[in-house]
């Protein structure tokens, strides 16, 4: 019998948070689903709804609220790790693995005095940074992944953990020449979230964070020995109102790739929800997916090097 881990993510009380092995969040009914061994290459996240598999990038909504303007977000790396995990768009059903870099498990450097990511950091889904479309605003095209959050709340999320969360504001990488838009977002359920309306509030609650944030997106490459990222508008952080526009075009593109109405260059856009999208799989195809992948197996060491400090400085 295969050995599956399935965790569950819940919200247990309205004042305070608990968290076990096995939970449930009772406002998003998704759960994990683990495959392989952690910290090798065969090591998968998929993400189940009540009724099966789903894809984190195209099934999962984009809005928890669209009333409010409250967002899903994915949750691919827990603040304080290092591990590149992502949605994996070219995979079926979308799986969040570790990133490669010349075939090797890709982690992020400390860069002096940040530990890992300094947010939990994650996507919204149903979203996609079109590769092909000049972004008007950052004169770069985009990235061809859906749009990257910053959750900056107290709480550390698990991986694959789905969260509603308030965008305040972005900002705009320039990351290798593609534009890499950043949302900067507050799970909802954090104590401060009723606070925090714009990006202006973040200084006022969280002093430091966003010159933190533009600091560590700007010089994480630099130990691999890539040259410092760059920013459009002079790394000045956008509103919220701005990020709201940014991420319903991002939406639209996804809209149009979803729908085979551009090229999806590799995207695995497989789905079980998108009625209108001629990229529909069934729920026994999508189950036939994951059984094909190795069972959950112990987690592998990681080597130690992924811990050592990288003193970088900026230019």
């Amino acid at each position: 019998m295969l050995h599956v881990r399935c965790i569950s993510l819940a919200l247990l009380t309205c004042d305070r948070h608990v968290f076990r092995r096995f939970f449930k969040r009772f406002t998003m009914p998704y759960s994990i689903e683990e495959r392989g061994s952690p910290n090798t290459t065969e090591y998968k996240i998929y993400i189940r709804d009540e009724n099966g598999p789903v894809s984190p990038f195209h099934d999962i909504p984009m809005y928890a609220d669209a009333e409010k303007k409250i967002f899903n977000m994915v949750v691919e790396i827990p603040r304080w790790t290092n591990a590149k995990m992502e949605i994996n768009t070219k995979e079926l059903l979308n799986p969040i693995k570790q990133d490669l870099k010349k075939g090797k498990l890709r982690f992020v450097a400390n860069c002096f005095p940040h530990k890992g990511y300094i947010w939990n950091y994650g996507a919204i889904p149903q979203t996609w940074e079109n590769p092909e479309v000049l972004d008007e605003s950052t004169g770069c095209k985009g990235d061809n992944d859906p749009i990257d959050v910053l959750e900056i709340g107290y709480r550390v999320a698990k991986r694959g953990e789905v969260l509603h969360v308030k965008p305040l504001g972005t900002v705009a990488l320039i990351d290798e020449g593609e534009t890499d838009w950043k949302i900067i977002a507050i799970d909802v359920n954090d104590p401060l979230a009723n606070q925090l309306k714009d990006i202006t509030d973040v200084e006022k609650h969280f002093p430091g964070l966003l010159k933190a944030t533009l600091e560590w997106l700007k010089i994480y490459k630099l130990p691999d020995g890539k040259p410092e990222n760059q920013f459009a508008f002079n790394g000045e952080p956008k509103n919220r109102d701005f990020a709201l526009q940014i991420i319903e075009e991002v939406h639209k593109y996804w809209k149009s790739l979803v729908k085979k109405e551009v090229e999806a260059g590799g995207i695995s856009c497989a789905n079980l929800t998108v009625g209108d999208s001629p990229y529909n799989v069934d729920i026994q195809e999508a189950e036939d997916v994951i059984s094909k992948s190795p069972a959950l197996g112990p987690a592998e060491a990681m080597d130690p090097l992924v811990d050592k400090w990288h003193f970088v400085h900026l230019k």
